[in-house]
């Protein structure tokens, strides 16, 4: 195997990370294009924002259901073999999406071909690197890993922005073609570890129980704004008198409870499961996991309210949003570097929670900013702060994950890291969402009951028409479907005000569903690395908890 120390040269050891950094700028940079191009997409595809919102929850819900298994074909076909294998399919996938004339080809393209590449690839990557450097240089090629990921998370939304408003969004994805096809050119310079003993099995029931649970369980929390949590709304089937939104998610309950007994019961047996449940066990490596898991949640559901509000209520335009994101972006990348440099005089705990209380008090003055008109200095101060408790969580998740095993438990704890940051993210962007639009109903609903302008009549009648939901749209679009209803000026004006009041409500819900969820996260850091790296390295017995050896990200 080469490494970095028999490289011939330090520019041509470095050729390898190229790739792979090349690799893993494309895989953050499409969720983040995604997020600031939403009206256009709406206006596209003749479509609703609830369509494309599930169209983004499905690109990282595929990635989720199907990151452990990529990892387990990564062990049996080889590692380099998945990487290349996986960006083939990302490629096509991306040129599926740059020519799709429907939603459901969109679908096809982004949501599912992306989504399987990518979860081929990434726990690739991260094995791959391991194989290509030892020692310092392995600490150094996880770092840059670490910086191409903020930079990506940066330059998306300015990127996607331009692109889609002065040429078109589907010029990024053929940008993605070139970048999969020059990774794919330059992938004979990475070298694979060669196997030792025999390839591990495909636990093909394993996969299919993970898969279906995960997706049954976000596809409930999606559709709840649409079918009602309990008492039914647009729900297809109504099960004793209750939505189907209960029942799906239950269904994916039990499927993942499934799971799980069919891994210990291979386990038992002597066979390959998909993954071996006792690392969940560590209890650095648990908590790892679910701040990683909150992290993506909270930080993708803002990602989804802050367009809406922008590009829908302020009227900017996706170039101009992806600016006033960038401070969220640039922060992140500032405070992901100076988070690791910290661990030198604080505990990664003490980090991980300060991170969580600024994302908290980020959350709140970003709902204190939701007005009518953009106050620009607050809402980008309040981005910014977003921005630093964002990059001092991933500045030590990652390497708490990595360091909590040994050299044979990377490969399934990679996969486990990367299913929690997917699985958060989708439910993020699902559970916020639903959140929004829900509110936005039964706001809107009761401010029209509650304003005098509008008679009992025409609001029985918008009641009803609103009993399966309301999209959140430009109020333009409400005010020309109040018109052609026929209806006078000043009940237009009156709904169409107390539709725009409604809107601001529901995203302050949002943004304080975010809060919330960061509150309730510190409750989860307590098993922690509690000891500073200096204090570790002359405790013998923690040591290895607290190493960055292994710094994956």
């Amino acid at each position: 195997m080469s490494t970095a120390s028999s490289a011939p040269t330090s520019k041509k050891r470095w050729l390898p990370l190229v790739a792979l950094a090349t690799a893993q700028f494309v895989m953050v940079l499409d969720q983040s294009v995604m997020n600031v191009s939403i009206s256009t997409l709406v206006d596209d595809f003749n479509t609703t924002v609830t369509t494309i919102q599930a169209v983004i929850t499905l690109y990282c819900l595929v990635m989720a259901m199907f990151m452990l298994t990529g990892g387990k074909i990564g062990d049996i076909i080889g590692r380099r073999r998945a990487f290349v294998v996986g960006l083939a399919i990302y490629g096509c996938g991306s040129a599926v999406t740059a020519v799709a004339p429907t939603v459901g080809i969109l679908t096809l393209g982004w949501s599912v071909m992306e989504g399987i590449g990518a979860a081929l690839v990434l726990p690739a990557l991260a094995a791959l690197i391991a194989g290509n450097y030892e020692g310092a240089d392995r600490k150094a090629a996880y770092a840059v890993i670490g910086g191409v990921a903020g930079a990506g998370i940066a330059l998306g939304p300015i990127l996607g922005g331009w692109a889609t408003t002065e040429l078109s969004w589907r010029v990024v994805f053929v940008g993605e073609v070139i970048l999969v096809l020059l990774i794919l050119a330059m992938s004979r310079l990475i070298t694979d570890t060669p196997r030792t003993g025999t390839a591990p099995r495909l636990d093909f029931l394993g996969s299919m129980l993970a898969a279906s649970g995960l997706g049954l369980v976000v596809l409930g929390v999606l559709q709840s704004s649409s079918w009602g949590w309990l008492r039914p709304k647009d729900s297809p089937v109504e099960i004793f008198g209750f939505s189907l939104t209960i029942f799906v998610i239950t269904a994916g309950g039990v499927a993942l409870w499934g799971f799980l007994r069919w891994q210990r019961h291979r386990e038992a047996i002597g066979t390959d499961p998909l993954v071996h449940l006792d690392l969940l066990k560590i209890p650095p490596l648990r908590s790892g996991l679910i701040g990683l898991f909150s992290q993506n949640l909270i930080l993708m559901g803002v990602f989804f309210v802050i367009p809406l509000y922008l590009q829908l209520v302020i009227g900017l335009n996706a170039l101009e949003t992806g600016i006033k994101m960038l401070p969220v972006s640039v922060t992140m990348l500032v405070a992901s570097g100076a988070g690791s440099r910290l661990s030198s005089r604080f505990s990664v705990r003490t980090i991980v929670r300060a991170g969580l209380i600024t994302t908290m008090l980020a959350a709140i003055l970003l709902l204190m900013s939701i007005q009518p008109d953009l106050a620009n200095l607050g809402f980008a101060g309040s981005m910014a702060i977003l921005g630093i408790g964002m990059g001092l969580m991933v500045s030590q998740l990652g390497n708490v994950v990595q360091s909590s095993v040994d050299v044979s438990g990377r490969g399934e704890a990679g996969g486990l890291q990367y299913t929690g940051q997917q699985l958060g993210s989708s439910l993020g962007v699902a559970l916020i969402g639903a959140i929004v639009l829900a509110g936005l109903t039964g706001v809107f609903v009761t401010k029209v009951e509650q304003d005098d302008r509008i008679s009992a009549e025409v609001s029985a009648q918008v009641g009803v028409a609103v009993e399966s939901g309301v999209d959140f749209v430009d109020s333009s679009q409400i005010e020309q479907a109040v018109q052609e209803a026929g209806l006078d000026e000043q009940t237009t004006t009156a709904i169409v005000d107390d539709y725009e009041s409604a809107q601001l409500q529901a995203l302050k819900t949002g943004l304080l569903a975010a809060a919330l969820l960061a509150l309730i996260s510190l409750a989860f850091t307590k098993d922690l690395p509690h000891e500073t790296e200096s204090e570790a390295e002359s405790n013998p017995e923690t040591e290895s908890a607290g190493s960055a050896t292994d710094g994956e990200r």
